[in-house]
């Protein structure tokens, strides 16, 4: 009796053992399982946690506030002037190589002396600023402060880039103005800009920019950009790279784009159809931007075009391909 109590008690410790070996390792691995797929369920994508439009917000709200960030004062403060050079190659033109070095084309020709900016020498050593400007040369009676405010230059940063120890100009030569641009007026490199704005739109021109006769009022009044007429639909371009500084509706240009550029350009695009961009957008020029409407107030399609030079309506056919 008490051998087959033995025995029992034997068969029941191999069956223990045997349940631990084989089943315990399988139990703890399904409970793994179990356990790292609903961790996985609770974990969601930006796009499964908010809704399409409630995201589409958020990130817009997000490049927004990226896009109105301070610039970090080494972007702002005054720097020493220094030159690197380049060596114009087959295909340059003046407005790549200022694109290039992030520079206004009016820097390349003012700090070059270049009188005839089409007409580059392949093989020609151009001087790069490391900021942009212009060359002034100063006169017997100039001042630091009358020199700065007619050029509109920080006068610290006049000294700083020239290495000036005290106000006194006259007797240096040429100075580095930074900042400064050439007058409108007076900018040989006009026709150097020409290769830089492309046609917004094909169609033709149906209002100069200029004095005219509103056609609503029938009053003479200044009109400040071009009207170009196209069929509603027409697809309407950037003229030149930028980012688009503002988008919507008007009461007078309807759906529009204006569109902010290198070298203190911006461009205005009215009475569109459809807008195809958004704020904060990047876009190229020749990208499509938009279609010809008639919205806001308008006699039929067409685009309006104005372009800015530094705050300044300027005559688009200035600076049009």
């Amino acid at each position: 009796m008490i051998q087959k109590k033995s025995c029992y008690q034997d068969l029941l410790r191999l069956l223990m053992v045997f349940l631990i070996v084989y089943y315990l390792p399988v139990a703890n691995f399904i409970a793994l399982q179990e356990t790292v797929s609903s961790s996985a369920s609770a974990v969601q994508t930006p796009e499964e946690s908010l809704g399409g439009s409630e995201n589409a917000a958020v990130m817009e709200n997000v490049s927004q506030e990226a896009e109105n960030l301070p610039e970090p004062e080494e972007f702002s403060r005054p720097h020493m002037l220094i030159y690197s050079s380049y060596t114009v190659k087959v295909g340059d033109n003046l407005s790549e190589i200022a694109k290039r070095f992030a520079l206004n084309v009016g820097t390349l020709i003012s700090t070059n002396d270049i009188k005839q900016p089409r007409n580059l020498s392949v093989g020609k050593t151009l001087r790069i600023p490391n900021q942009d400007g212009i060359i002034y040369k100063a006169g017997r009676n100039d001042t630091l402060e009358a020199v700065s405010k007619k050029h509109k230059a920080d006068p610290e940063a006049v000294k700083i880039a020239n290495e000036l120890f005290s106000d006194k100009i006259n007797g240096n030569g040429n100075l580095f103005l930074p900042g400064a641009i050439i007058p409108w007026q007076e900018q040989p490199e006009q026709p150097v800009y020409r290769d830089i704005f492309l046609w917004p739109v094909r169609g033709y021109i149906s209002s100069y920019y200029g004095y005219r006769r509103s056609p609503f009022t029938g009053v003479r009044t200044f009109h400040d950009g071009l009207d170009i007429a196209a069929p509603t639909g027409t697809l309407v371009k950037a003229a030149m790279s930028g980012r688009v500084s503002a988008a919507g509706y008007d009461e007078i240009f309807g759906n529009f784009v204006a569109i902010t550029h290198q070298s203190g350009y911006r461009t205005l695009y009215g009475h569109m159809s459809l807008i195809h961009t958004r704020i904060g957008a990047y876009v190229n020029a020749g990208e499509q931007i938009g279609e010809v409407g008639s919205t806001g107030q308008s006699t039929g399609p067409h685009l309006h075009f104005t372009v800015y030079s530094n705050g300044k309506r300027i005559n688009p056919r200035a600076v049009i391909r």
